[in-house]
């Protein structure tokens, strides 16, 4: 089965967005792969081909998902601030809301986009509950991704060798 992911930012606009395969589901949510080989989109630019494969992550009811890569992408993890990720049969759509948290193959974890999120916060004038939802799940990705808490540590793995 596939599944088209959707990522908008707040005002609605199209973001990322890419057709994955339905892999399965654990305790951590939906794992969607794709092969080596595939593309993605954002918005109207260009489709990109991924010269690696890659998993992707949909909590159930977390604020963010997340994108595990083979080799030989240097980023081996890449978790996007969300909202609650929401599905139709064959979609799954999410409002990217700018912060980003990323490991390196070299173990170094580090926030991503801090100026995205204080530009685009004064831009589509995000309510407070969304400013707070965003970076309470931020402090907890960092903090679950620094410390190797699963599925960040090695859960993914077993969601690689499907493709």
């Amino acid at each position: 089965m596939t599944i088209n992911v959707v990522y908008r930012k707040y005002d609605g606009s199209l973001h990322w967005h890419m057709t994955l395969r339905k892999l399965g589901e654990d305790e951590h949510g939906v794992w969607l792969g794709a092969p080596a080989g595939s593309t993605g989109q954002r918005g109207s630019e260009p489709p990109i081909v991924y010269t690696f494969p890659y998993v992707m992550l949909f909590p159930r009811e977390g604020w963010w998902t997340a994108s595990f890569n083979d080799v030989p992408h240097k980023t081996e993890i890449y978790c996007d601030v969300t909202t609650v990720p929401t599905w139709t049969d064959d979609q799954v759509t999410m409002i990217d809301l700018d912060l980003d948290v990323l490991r390196r193959r070299d173990g170094t974890v580090f926030i991503d986009d801090e100026d995205e999120f204080a530009e685009h916060r004064v831009r589509y004038s995000y309510p407070p509950e969304i400013v707070g939802g965003a970076r309470t799940a931020c402090a907890w990705l960092f903090d679950s991704v620094s410390n190797g808490a699963e599925p960040f540590a090695s859960g993914y793995k077993k969601w690689l060798t499907l493709l």
